[in-house]
């Protein structure tokens, strides 16, 4: 049995793996686990709102070619129970719990947006825990944001299919373009979707964001806790979260890379996934 759970990991993909369950700390977590059964794994943290099925298929289906990738619904998140925390620290110790749950010692992060300033709290305060970690469109603690006029305008926008569409590209064409096709991958999967829960998860969020950020840390506390080796990655156009945070994050970190992608929003990694992906890809294997 464990040598065919094995098999179907190594041939699934988002759209099609199974959602599974792990249950501890009072919190049934749902996953998705793909990719072969050996190796460090890749642990996805998604931004505010976002659940299993807001990754981008191009981007976790070519991680998890060579190398353990798992998406999964932190506490009330999409089907997994408990409440959303409204703050970073809380969610890093959901994340952690989750981690232990699955027997991990040794893991990778991918923390986008929200996930990465929760990427930022578990590899400053759980060093042995996270060997390398990846941080894309986020920002560091007392970093800059722009959530609530962005998220404002983005739903002034009734006419487009989604409000992905403004949020996460840039108004060219070329831009545009590639957030249909994100938006298409997306809806790829058909049964077995995960859930969205609204404001019992978008609200408290919205909330350990802005707070994170209106946090201040002159001295780049948490950063320089950091010690693992980082990919740090912006769009050169993030309304949101802009790329500003990203260059303060590498001056700051003691093992940082940096990454920028031209003519590109908050979905910087999904507008050029390829591109993100090999650079991902070369990071960690390094």
């Amino acid at each position: 049995m464990t040598e065919l759970i094995s098999a179907n990991r190594e041939v699934a993909t988002l759209e099609t793996a199974p959602t599974r369950y792990v249950e501890g700390s009072g919190i049934s977590f749902a996953y998705r686990q793909l990719g072969p059964s050996t190796g460090t794994p890749l642990v996805l943290l998604q931004h505010l709102s976002g659940n299993i099925d807001a990754w981008d298929p191009a981007v976790v289906n070519a991680l998890a070619a060579d190398r353990p990738v798992i998406a999964f619904d932190n506490a009330g998140v999409g089907r997994s129970t408990g409440r959303t925390p409204d703050n970073v620290a809380a969610m890093a110790r959901g994340a952690i719990a989750f981690i232990e749950l699955l027997g991990f010692s040794n893991v990778d992060l991918l923390g986008y947006s929200l996930g990465g300033c929760v990427a930022q709290q578990m590899a400053a305060e759980h060093g042995p825990l996270v060997r390398k970690l990846i941080l894309v469109g986020t920002a560091p603690q007392g970093g800059e944001e722009h959530l609530l006029s962005v998220l404002k305008e983005a739903f002034f926008h009734t006419e487009v299919p989604d409000p992905r569409l403004p949020l996460f590209f840039t108004q060219s064409a070329a831009s545009q373009a590639a957030g249909k096709a994100f938006l298409n991958r997306v809806y790829a999967r058909k049964e077995d979707r995960d859930t969205d829960n609204g404001n019992a998860v978008t609200d408290p969020q919205a909330k350990a964001l802005i707070t994170w950020c209106a946090t201040p840390d002159p001295e780049h506390a948490v950063l320089r806790a950091i010690n693992q080796p980082a990919l740090i990655v912006s769009g050169s156009h993030d309304t949101m979260l802009p790329a500003d945070n990203a260059y303060a994050m590498f001056k700051a970190m003691s093992n940082g890379q940096l990454v920028l992608y031209p003519d590109s929003g908050h979905g910087a990694l999904f507008q050029h996934h390829a591109l993100f992906v090999s650079h991902a890809r070369t990071f960690l294997d390094a």
